[in-house]
């Protein structure tokens, strides 16, 4: 009764709240038909021959692509994240806030992460695969991805690391400890949710990537015998089916595999940030 009341003293709020909710509804109803529509085109054309070990013309295996997908996407976290978290502990805890130089560097990584990726690519390509003489390499692919997603990780591990109440390091320094012990026994597992969250966000980009890497990593259908051979990866791998024409069906397999891949790494990475959290409030 008080919320009808309410929706009669405030018709306004009546619209806004309606609108919420068909936006909500319509989301959620283009996310199930995009799962739906892929698992339907998908799964039928899933067989033994796309599981091979090696890739021919004639099964179109996908295994190469995956086990690049995993490597490139290892390393370019391993590039990234530990540059991007303490620029970021830098930014949220050593720095002035408020000073030029700080507005600076945030509006640099808002800007570097609205870039298109494709800008990316021709970066990767002069530095990685022309002028430092990589080529087009697994290296090259993964070092501009880690590029690519830095300012993600900075920008969300810092707004995680303010996020947390300035009375947990108040508590920490009244206790006799240090700035950096504070960091990084208290405001740090604090915020790994937030940290952790941002290097899901790097992942679904890293792995659904691919005019960055068609452009340093290369289109080689094998798995890499070192860092400087060509590799594909399994959204490179369905690009490439899909525009040659010849193995559509397989693309949509393709697409089923990388789906699963990404829903499962997101999901095992909610599941620790969840325990992160959970272990984090009972500090």
């Amino acid at each position: 009764m008080i919320q009808r009341r309410r929706y009669r003293d405030k018709p306004l709020s009546l619209i806004l709240r309606l609108l919420v909710m068909v936006s909500a509804g319509i989301t959620m109803l283009l996310i199930i038909f995009l799962f739906g529509y892929i698992l339907v085109k998908g799964i039928p054309n899933l067989s033994p021959d796309l599981f091979s070990l090696k890739y021919t013309s004639e099964n179109v295996s996908l295994v190469p692509a995956l086990v690049n997908t995993i490597v490139i996407t290892l390393a370019a976290l391993l590039a990234s994240v530990p540059v991007g978290i303490c620029a970021a502990i830098w930014l949220a805890e050593y720095s002035r806030r408020g000073s030029r130089l700080i507005l600076l560097v945030r509006l640099a990584a808002e800007t570097l992460a609205g870039i298109p990726s494709i800008i990316y690519g021709l970066f990767g390509m002069l530095l990685f695969v022309i002028f430092l003489r990589w080529g087009y390499s697994l290296l090259a692919g993964a070092f501009t991805l880690a590029i690519m997603v830095l300012p993600v990780i900075m920008r969300t591990t810092e707004n995680a690391l303010l996020s947390v109440p300035d009375s947990y390091r108040e508590g920490s320094f009244a206790l006799g400890a240090g700035k950096l012990r504070t960091v990084f026994s208290i405001v740090i597992p604090a915020a790994m949710p937030g940290i952790l969250s941002g290097v899901i966000l790097s992942i679904g980009r890293i792995v659904g990537e691919t005019a960055a890497l068609i452009f340093t990593a290369g289109t080689v259908a094998e798995i890499p015998d070192s860092p400087f051979s060509s590799a594909r990866t399994l959204a490179v791998h369905m690009y490439s089916l899909s525009s040659e024409g010849f193995h559509i069906k397989q693309s949509y397999a393709t697409a089923v595999v990388l789906l699963v891949l990404i829903v499962g790494i997101n999901a095992l990475a909610s599941i620790g940030a969840k325990k992160l959290g959970a272990d984090g409030s009972k500090q």
